[in-house]
């Protein structure tokens, strides 16, 4: 189960820039920042589970003319 104080030291190394985190005594080093965020991302969708990712399409077309 994650916390906020999860959540909250992920995004602190995302700001900062660097992969390792620390947090309830542990320290986990990521591979790179594409996973880090990979991670957040799982945190807070187990932090909030009836949030809903939004997927927005956009389409365009013109007459090429």
């Amino acid at each position: 189960m994650y916390t906020e104080a999860h959540r909250d030291a992920l995004s602190e190394a995302i700001a900062s820039g660097v992969l390792r985190v620390s947090y309830d005594g542990r320290t986990v080093e990521y591979r790179s920042l594409t996973d880090l965020r990979a991670a957040l991302r799982e945190v807070e969708a187990s932090l909030d589970p009836g949030r809903r990712m939004v997927r927005q399409i956009r389409i365009s077309a013109d007459k090429g003319l």
